[in-house]
């Protein structure tokens, strides 16, 4: 993801997360992490034409790695892009050396539960209204072998 690529990524973010989308200030922050001998987060979009209809991203720090956040288009939904898109944090995760990589899903999201636990991630917890202002609790998800789960799926851009 480059800083041209967050109008369109903001368009899909609100879309997809009207109630807690993420500000064009937070995009700008994580990308400003990105870059460089210090970088800690890896951004990723995935397109079709000249069309942004995927993007996710992560940031690292010591052995642990978080996924801040992925988003397909609706009508893609179910279609494999969110695996890949998942595969390529979990590649940079491996780059990173990180020995763990943690997120955060809504408890209602059921879907992306599933494509977690397709990659091994495991449920620790629960974040108690983590998702606002929807008061959403979110399950708290781990998986401690990210280099084996990357392996084998690529992105296209």
């Amino acid at each position: 993801m480059r800083w041209w690529d967050i109008d369109p990524v903001l368009e899909l973010e609100r879309d997809l997360f009207p109630e807690d989308a993420w500000s064009r200030g937070m995009f700008w922050s994580e990308l400003a992490h990105a870059r460089g001998p210090e970088a800690n987060r890896r951004y990723v979009v995935a397109e079709t034409g000249p069309r942004i209809v995927g993007y996710a991203g992560l940031v690292a720090t010591g052995e642990q790695a978080d996924v801040q956040t992925i988003a397909v288009a609706r009508e893609l939904w179910g279609k494999g892009l969110g695996g890949r898109l998942l595969a390529e944090l979990l590649r940079a995760a491996t780059s990173f050396e990180c020995a763990e990589v943690m997120l955060e899903c809504r408890v209602d999201n059921v879907r992306a539960q599933k494509l977690y636990e397709r990659f091994g991630f495991e449920p620790i917890g629960v974040r108690r209204g983590y998702y606002q202002p929807g008061n959403v609790d979110a399950l708290v998800m781990r998986l401690t072998t990210p280099e084996n789960s990357a392996q084998g799926t690529e992105i296209n851009g």
